[in-house]
């Protein structure tokens, strides 16, 4: 119980603290300020207290798991422990409200400066986290309510210390920073005097905290008042204390459940102080104070306060239940080698506008009550815990307003995780943050693979039915477009038509008005008739010859691979005769029947007759004269970018066999010729198609070898069977992607267990992807998306595009006919008819 003369001494120090600063004009903040000087990239104070500072590399939020939080919190305490007594930690967490700025001034494409449109201006919250490691000189009194340094008329280094004490301080510090090093999640960067104390331009940390502005803002000093209300500037600030054992929570804990990503059988986890930090939306700051003393003076002093409290036991129930309280601390720091320490932790929140207060209050409450504490609001000592929130200020912390607990539990309350980070890569494309939707430049190809995550660029998506596979797919293949990449894709169902017309790319397709056509033997500019181009022609003849379970023998090879040879030195001699199968099989039957005879080749060694016999119907007249004849769309090895839609001819017994031999050689001549260029195939719910023709055997070469030339391979399936019935998928595909990628899983829940184990997937992994779109921001449109890295990486991300890029995008049926109407309006110009579309639906949602 506090005598009530103390009492009356604290209130009255405290208006007295209030009143000087609020009416003492005379001096300056300089005078005021408790910091000497900042030497060797160190802040003295003007007790000569000594800090360190660093700036913190977190882990980005929604990302670590219920095991991952345990280790990283035993991280944090076993770094404590290396620290001196009479050192105090302030850990220190900026969050400002801030806004995308879009990059208009470099060259971009039409979509590209849709998507920055879109996203200029996205509100989002800006974090920063600094650490301060304070040794306090020996024998410096503690400060409280009625002592402090921002009263003192004088204020001058009672002790200095000396090179020994500085290098043991150093010392200290860097058995610290290494430990945090190698637990792997953690990262220190010391603090220069710059970054202290800033520049002419820019504000340092110190000048950061005391006007309440962000590193990016111009400098400028703004007025601090106390009384009659708190204000940094124009800035309305209050302040929520958690500094009494009375308003702190029961049980605390490194993580606790996030309900709105959890289900029945996946519990989400994250930082048991996530509420007061980045899930707290509103500009703020929050402390975390640990203060190391001397433990066995500690436990002396509280074996003498259970003995006071028993003494007093009797007179008092409270008496008697602080005495258990204490012998039960005593009991566990001693049997379970606890180290006592005392701690703070509070949020100083702001805003411009006086009536948001309230609002905010409530806010602020709100997240400490998520953390089973209870709010209280900081009145009376406001003034003194901002002044020794100051970095490097944190030795004058008034002991009162600090608790006694364990390093462990003080632990708990440290913020652990920070935003999503954005990739330097020059590789990858635009995805958005789960909180705000903020847009990051996300490489899930050449980065990861630097990094050691993944040996491959090779991806495998799984997605159900309407879940927007085709949707992500278009976003990934046009940003990768964008970079230079050479793209194949095979589709069955139209998906990527407006894409393809989008970026000026070839459609392959079947229809009867306009069927699928090729032309293997052509040879475009600046190629040559190589080794593998003849196979690739060798092959497909072959093919259309001889039936699956017909073998050919060596000598119909050899007459063919003659027939071929001689076939192209005939074009040179004949430059007036067009390449393609017409002309081949002219020649032939007019030349290269002469030559069999002439070199005596007989009937049983190569069947010429039958050989024409068979493949009479691709010649000019027959039923398939079209397919290999093509006269436009021919450089397919310089074309960036080709769709192959098979929905037509998937089931055809003679043009499906054709069509998916000509893919294959078209992105393999690509990925042999296109040296030091990107090459991408995407294979859509095809994939299944072309399995059944006996193409595995390409598929399973393709995955294995595509990364040896800068390439990589996608293949997207729906359905959970697919994973589990085709041993295509199992040994081929999915042994050989590092990259998984995952959308709406929420239908197969109740089943997840087998494409978790088909994937290999941690039960991490399995929370993460069952927690996709389940609490989407209101008021906006986009669908989630999970990331694999090769079992080290996981992470979730929105795919949210402009209206421009979703209507590029698009597979449902009404609105690709409404493209292809302002399309047709615009003279066949889509990016046109796209910006007239969305003009027109934005000026209808305005008047409405």
């Amino acid at each position: 119980m506090i005598p009530v003369l103390l009492l009356l001494v604290v209130v009255a120090a405290a208006f007295l603290l209030n009143h000087r600063i609020a009416n003492e004009n005379s001096r300056s903040l300089e005078q005021h300020l408790p910091l000497w000087k900042v030497e060797h990239d160190c802040i003295i104070s003007k007790q000569g207290d000594v800090t360190i500072g660093y700036e913190v590399h977190l882990p980005e939020i929604f990302t670590l798991s219920s095991d991952d939080f345990e280790a990283l919190h035993q991280v944090w305490v076993k770094a404590f422990k290396v620290l001196p007594a009479h050192t105090i930690v302030h850990k220190q967490d900026f969050y400002n409200k801030d806004a995308y700025a879009a990059n208009f001034e470099q060259d971009q494409s039409f979509l590209a400066r849709q998507s920055e449109l879109f996203f200029h201006e996205r509100p989002f919250l800006q974090h920063s986290c600094y650490l301060y490691i304070t040794k306090k000189p020996a024998g410096r009194k503690p400060s409280n309510l009625v002592i402090n340094n921002l009263l003192r008329s004088r204020l001058t280094p009672s002790v200095q210390g000396g090179a020994a004490t500085m290098q043991a301080l150093l010392d200290a510090v860097g058995q610290f920073e290494k430990i945090l090093l190698d637990g792997g999640a953690v990262r220190l960067t010391r603090l220069s005097e710059k970054d202290l104390i800033g520049d002419e331009a820019y504000p340092g940390v110190i000048e950061k905290y005391l006007f309440a502005s962000d590193l990016h803002e111009p400098l400028s000093v703004k007025d601090i008042q106390f009384h009659p209300e708190f204000k940094i500037g124009d800035r309305y600030c209050q302040m929520f204390t958690l500094g009494d054992v009375e308003v702190m929570p029961p049980l605390c804990g490194p993580r606790i459940n996030y309900d709105r990503y959890s289900t029945d059988k996946t519990k989400f986890s994250i930082s048991f102080a996530a509420p007061v930090n980045l899930l707290l939306n509103c500009n703020h700051v929050y402390n975390q104070y640990i203060m190391i003393g001397d433990a066995q003076k500690t436990l002396k002093e509280m074996e003498s306060r259970k003995l006071r409290l028993q003494s007093l036991s009797g007179y008092s129930r409270k008496n008697a239940m602080s005495r258990d309280a204490t012998n039960d601390f005593l009991n566990e720091a001693i049997g379970d080698q606890r180290m006592p320490i005392k701690a703070h932790f509070n949020v100083l929140y702001w805003t411009e506008q006086r009536s948001e207060l309230k609002d905010l209050r409530n806010l602020v409450s709100s997240g400490l009550a998520q953390m089973d504490a209870t709010p209280r609001e900081e009145s009376k000592a406001a003034a003194q815990l901002f002044w020794a929130g100051i970095p490097g200020n944190a030795a004058d912390f008034p002991v009162s307003d600090t608790f006694d607990t364990f390093l462990e539990q003080a632990c708990c309350f440290l913020n652990v995780e920070t935003n999503y980070r954005t990739s330097l890569s020059a590789t990858g494309f635009r995805l958005g943050d789960r909180i705000t939707g903020y847009p990051l430049h996300v490489d899930i190809s050449d980065e990861m693979v630097k990094r050691g995550y993944c040996q491959n660029r090779n991806k495998f998506l799984l997605a159900g039915s309407g879940s927007g596979k085709s949707f992500f797919c278009c976003h990934l293949l046009r940003s990768y477009y964008e970079l230079g990449t050479h793209i194949v894709v095979v589709d069955v169902g139209h998906s990527y038509r407006g894409l393809c017309t989008m970026l000026q790319g070839y459609y392959f397709t079947y229809e009867e008005a306009n069927p699928i056509t090729f032309n293997p033997f052509y040879i475009g500019q600046g190629e040559t008739l190589d080794t593998e181009k003849k196979e690739s022609i060798k092959t497909l003849l072959l093919a259309l010859w001889k039936k699956d379970n017909e073998t050919y023998r060596r000598s119909e090879y050899v007459a063919l691979s003659n027939s071929l040879t001689l076939y192209f030195e005939y074009l040179e001699l004949h430059p007036n005769i067009f390449p393609c199968f017409n002309s081949f099989y002219e020649y032939l039957r007019d030349e290269y029947l002469d030559v069999l005879v002439a070199n005596k080749v007989q009937e049983k060694d190569f069947d010429a007759s039958n050989f024409m016999y068979v493949l009479r119907p691709y010649y000019q007249g027959g039923e398939f004269d079209y397919l290999l004849n093509a006269t436009s769309n021919l450089d397919l090895l310089q074309k960036r970018f080709i769709v192959f839609e098979l929905d037509n001819i998937k089931d055809h017994p003679i043009l499906f066999p054709v069509v998916t031999l000509i893919i294959m050689e078209t992105f393999i001549s690509k990925m042999r010729k296109l040296k030091g260029i990107r090459k991408m195939i995407l294979i859509e719910e095809a994939w299944k198609a072309i399995a059944k023709e006996g193409m595995a055997e390409y598929i399973k070469y393709l995955f294995k070898t595509v990364r040896k030339f800068f390439g990589e391979a996608i293949v997207v399936t729906q359905e959970v069977e697919d994973i589990i019935s085709s041993p295509i998928i199992k040994q081929a595909i999915i042994n050989n992607s590092d990259v998984k990628i995952l959308l709406d899983q929420s239908k197969y829940q109740n089943k997840f267990g087998l494409i978790q184990e088909m994937l290999g997937l941690t039960d991490k992994q399995k929370t993460e992807i069952l927690s996709l779109n389940k609490s989407n921001e209101p008021g906006r449109k986009y669908k989630e998306v999970w990331f694999g890295f090769g079992g080290f990486l996981s992470k979730v991300y929105r795919v949210e595009v402009s209206k421009a890029e979703y209507y590029a995008y698009t597979t449902e049926e009404s609105e690709k006919v409404l493209v292809q109407q302002y399309t047709d309006r615009y003279g066949g110009d889509i990016q046109r008819g796209i910006a007239a579309l969305v003009a027109d639906l934005e000026h209808e949602q305005k008047r409405m």
